[in-house]
């Protein structure tokens, strides 16, 4: 990751690190520099680089500067292989698809090649065999099923990919991929597991603006509660997690 921020992460507890950039320019400039530097270390030391994208704003706003010219040519995207941690379950063309979204926010215009971008088959009639189809991908694609980076956002009540508070999803205890029904919402979504998530090598939760003071400090601080808080369980002693917040989002808590 970038040396000059470095001496800014700061440890939070034994499953999770913490950085604030500075302000969400900083901050969006940190993490676009954190996935080249992780790309760059993956494609050294295993000659690929595996990342799983998320939907959302923050990640929109990482997906167009990496495709920027001040930033697109600093990685090997021919060595890049590209999944998504979670999906909708509509088309690719659809607007709320997370897919079409990094695509139309500069992925369509980096030199991947089409045969390494695997999309969420979120709209399938079959989604657990969607879900199935996508978990071999993964362990095709993946060396030990392992990302070089999973990227996740944090929801407003607390969920994370599309693991929702109090829903199935979260006790899914065999796979990498699973379809949830998420009654908040009266929808179904696909989504990686808490064990792929936590599989990873590297584990990127963005949090940016003010919106999310209070929940990210409750995260953070409230009793261990995965059912109620999913994004709680995301982060293992031996793969921890690296919550990546600006300063607005950071406020409400007492970092030293």
């Amino acid at each position: 990751m970038p040396s000059k921020s470095n001496d800014k992460i700061k440890f939070f507890d034994d499953r999770r690190d913490i950085i604030v950039p500075g302000n969400m320019q900083e901050t969006l400039t940190f993490c676009v520099e954190h996935f080249i530097a992780i790309g760059n270390k993956a494609i050294a030391a295993r000659g690929k680089f595996t990342v799983a994208l998320s939907g959302g704003s923050t990640p929109k706003a990482i997906f167009q500067l990496l495709a920027s010219p001040a930033y697109r040519e600093k990685l090997d995207w021919n060595k890049t292989f590209v999944f998504w941690s979670d999906e909708r379950c509509v088309p690719p063309t659809d607007s709320e698809s997370n897919y079409h979204m990094a695509m139309e926010a500069g992925f369509s215009s980096l030199p991947i090649p089409k045969e390494q971008i695997f999309r969420m088959p979120a709209d399938s009639p079959d989604l657990s065999a969607a879900a199935k189809s996508y978990e071999e991908l993964i362990l095709k694609h993946v060396p030990a099923g392992s990302f070089d980076l999973v990227m996740l956002g944090m929801g407003e009540d607390g969920h994370t990919a599309s693991l929702f508070p109090k829903t199935h999803g979260l006790h899914a205890d065999d796979g990498l991929v699973i379809p949830n029904y998420v009654p908040q919402k009266n929808t179904w979504r696909m989504s990686f597991t808490f064990d792929c998530i936590n599989n990873s090598h590297n584990i990127a939760i963005y949090v940016i603006g003010k919106s999310k003071v209070t929940m990210l400090k409750h995260v953070l601080t409230a009793p261990f509660d995965p059912d109620t808080l999913p994004i709680q369980n995301i982060g293992t002693r031996s793969h921890k997690a690296l919550w990546i917040a600006d300063a607005d989002a950071a406020q409400g808590l007492n970092l030293k």
